[in-house]
């Protein structure tokens, strides 16, 4: 008998519990199924199930066969779905979920340079800050903070890193001053999450180690757009994704502090319930975001970017991925001609 068919009548068997169900399951006859196990058993030498008129029961050798078995066909199955998967076009509804301010900032062009690709597939986005069960609410396609995800049945990959930043607009720093230290941030009304979504304390990493501070909440939001508002509105010193501020660091309008200092990143994970029966619209797709997020990070390196030490100067730094811009002239206006001069230096660079 074919030796394949064997073990897989051989862990329905198992599974089951019952020669009679394994041949309902598998639409064979009793006595094929019992042939099937019997030729197992006669091949390895060795008995596989003890069986008795009311059960069946695995024997040591058959529990440890049982686990390499299924592994067997489970990789066998896996590499039979790919390269039927590869034979099709990717087809259908992708129904992806991210997070509300990755997805508004960050999601739409690479969603729209994969439904130009592929015109067959329709996305269908979801935006959710809260965590996902991707089996259970029937997504494709996860887009997640790292710290969203636990469950042990799907799979994730790396997609891109995210960058807490400090920062304000420079009407308030002009007006309440620039703190230049984390503990400085304790004197200063703070905009930031819940302490269930990451606020309260701050871990920063700087020249001298670790610092933990916990700056006072002037406002908190679940939402980041929200704070962003906040920030611009020029009620405190905001903590923000940099992928959320980029533009407005890079125009003038909120400033970059504590260039000395860096918070925890955040991983950007992208996640999927199995690497089993994979359909080419969910493949195709992930091979587009890794390749999209890849590109945008080698422009990054390539940029031209400059660092300018007063942060009421503009400070950025590498990881915001945005060019130093041009001082606003009510700004420049404010800031000590030596400094101007720096900046100015290092801007031609």
């Amino acid at each position: 008998m074919n030796q394949l068919q064997s073990m897989r009548v051989f862990v329905k068997v198992a599974d089951l519990g019952s020669f009679v169900g394994a041949a309902g399951a598998l639409d064979l006859s009793t006595a094929v199924v019992t042939r099937h196990v019997a030729d197992l058993e006669a091949r390895l030498g060795t008995r596989l199930l003890n069986r008795t008129t009311r059960r069946l029961s695995l024997t040591e050798s058959g529990r440890a066969y049982l686990e390499r078995v299924r592994h067997i066909l489970d990789d066998l199955e896996g590499v039979e779905q790919m390269v039927v998967a590869r034979n099709h076009e990717p087809v259908g509804t992708l129904r992806i979920v991210a997070p509300v301010v990755f997805g508004l900032n960050s999601l739409a062009p690479v969603v729209q340079s994969y439904a130009a690709r592929y015109p067959a597939v329709v996305p269908d986005v979801t935006l959710a800050d809260r965590h996902v069960d991707l089996v259970e609410e029937g997504f494709d396609v996860g887009i997640l903070a790292a710290r969203h995800m636990r469950s042990a049945s799907i799979v994730t990959r790396r997609l891109t890193t995210g960058y807490l930043t400090v920062c304000a607009t420079p009407a308030y720093l002009a007006l309440h001053g620039t703190p230049t230290r984390p503990e400085h941030l304790l004197k200063h009304p703070c905009l930031s999450r819940p302490a269930e979504q990451g606020g309260e304390e701050r871990v920063f990493s700087g020249p001298d180690g670790e610092v933990r501070v916990r700056p006072v909440n002037a406002i908190a939001a679940n939402n980041s757009e929200m704070l962003r508002q906040f920030a611009l509105l020029g009620m405190g010193v905001a903590i923000l994704p940099s992928y959320l501020i980029g533009r407005d660091l890079a125009s003038g309008r909120l400033v970059r502090l504590l260039g000395d200092y860096r918070l925890p990143q955040v991983e950007i994970t992208i996640a999927y319930p199995s690497r089993m029966h994979l359909p080419a619209k969910v493949r195709t797709f992930i091979d587009h975001l890794v390749e999209h997020y890849q590109q945008a990070g080698d422009h990054a390196r390539d940029a031209r970017i400059v660092t300018v030490a007063n942060p009421v100067a503009g400070v950025l730094a590498e990881r915001d991925e945005v060019a130093v811009p041009a001082l606003p002239r009510e700004v420049a206006r404010r800031v000590p001609k030596a400094v101007r001069a720096r900046a100015v230096a290092a801007s031609q660079v």
